[in-house]
């Protein structure tokens, strides 16, 4: 019987030595550079928060990816239930939907890219654009998908940290140019500080020459945008997406405008069939209901705004001005990520950090009712500290 152990034991360790070898030799196939990424995190999903606190999912609270609390317009579902033509491949060069955004953002539509949201159409600028060792300027904090893909293309993130207010430092923007710069990223409103980036300086950075690729994510939520500016300048791209303002989150459609040079290089890296044809839909009926989505924007620029007056009534936490639809705070005098773990206790999710925002959390806006149970959970969580 010992005998019969040991062999036991010798086949459990001989089969982790196969599975140790077979590992190391699939890693192997695995370019060098991939092994040595920072992945981008996203956020835990609700699905996996109910599961955990064994809670419905409707209970639980999302307000840390910065949606549309208020949903898709109803011409959306009614688009899609009456849209009859699913089993065949959407357009590929997406031309109905490219003639309405070129109307909507008063571009020609030449000059529209769409994309399986704005992330693909970073992807594939960078594809299109970066050779190994070629740099990208990104000044942090920002969106982390900039330097997590600028290094996935193999370009090297020439990270310029912002002014203790988050605004840009354009001095040390500008010496951050060297001749192996090829981009850099601007978001604005940035996130997640919720400010803006005067066009004044974003101008400043056009003017030399370098490809500057402006974020309007939140675009809507703020009216201020650079888009005019393409008119002028063959080196500016502005992404925006429909997944904020248009509540189309899930559905995963962006677009883009590009310098026309630069968007004849793209069309031959974007696969064929990128967004489906349920997202041309749906942003298409987007674009026909514009006045009720502007409701729902006016709705949640109101919350933001009341929304950021009760989070100055928490004592631990510092709340800073924005025009997107979100609110970071400084958290002071507690840990951050407790904070951010105790609202999860309680079904509610919202955004933490780390590195140099590992003090901070971001609150998406909700509803009123959403605030107030946010507001109501805070106060509680000061009082058991």
């Amino acid at each position: 019987m010992p005998s019969q152990r040991y062999d036991c034991q010798d086949t459990r360790k001989d089969q982790r030595d196969v599975n140790m070898s077979s590992e190391t030799g699939q890693r192997r196939l695995v370019r060098e550079s991939i092994e040595e990424l920072t992945p981008y995190h996203p956020v835990e999903s609700p699905e996996s928060l109910a599961g955990r606190l064994g809670m419905p999912l409707d209970m639980i609270l999302k307000l840390d990816s910065n949606e549309n609390p208020y949903g898709a317009s109803i011409s959306v579902q009614e688009a899609l239930g009456a849209f009859d033509r699913y089993h065949f491949y959407p357009d590929a060069q997406a031309a109905s939907l490219r003639e309405r955004l070129a109307i909507y953002c008063g571009v020609r539509p030449s000059a529209i890219l769409v994309g399986n949201g704005s992330d693909e159409l970073i992807d594939l600028t960078l594809l299109s654009i970066l050779d190994p060792g070629d740099e990208v300027v990104i000044p942090e904090p920002t969106f982390g998908v900039y330097r997590a893909r600028t290094e996935l293309f193999r370009g090297i993130p020439m990270i310029v940290p912002r002014t203790a207010g988050f605004d840009l430092n354009m001095p040390a923007m500008l010496d951050a140019i060297t001749p192996r710069t090829k981009a850099m990223f601007l978001t604005s409103p940035n996130n997640p500080t919720g400010n803006l980036t005067p066009t004044a300086e974003i101008v400043q950075l056009l003017e030399t020459g370098v490809l500057v690729i402006v974020d309007e994510a939140y675009y809507e939520f703020c009216g201020k945008t650079v888009m005019p500016l393409t008119q002028e300048f063959d080196n500016l791209i502005v992404l925006r997406t429909f997944s904020k303002w248009a509540g189309l989150a899930g559905m995963r459609v962006g677009y883009g405008v590009f310098p026309e040079a630069i968007a004849n290089q793209i069309w031959k890296v974007k696969p064929p069939f990128n967004v489906s044809v349920a997202a041309l839909q749906a942003a298409e009926a987007s674009l026909d209901d514009v006045e009720y989505l502007h409701l729902s924007i006016n709705r949640i620029r109101n919350e933001t705004r009341r929304m950021r007056r009760m989070l100055g009534t928490i004592e631990y936490l510092q709340p800073y001005p924005t025009v997107a639809n979100y609110v970071l705070c400084k958290v002071i005098g507690v840990d951050a990520h407790v904070v951010h773990q105790r609202l999860a206790d309680h079904g509610i999710m919202i955004r933490a950090y780390g590195g140099p925002l590992r003090e901070y959390l971001r609150f998406s806006t909700g509803r009123p009712e959403d605030t107030n149970r946010l507001l109501t959970a805070l106060q509680r969580i000061g009082e058991y500290d």
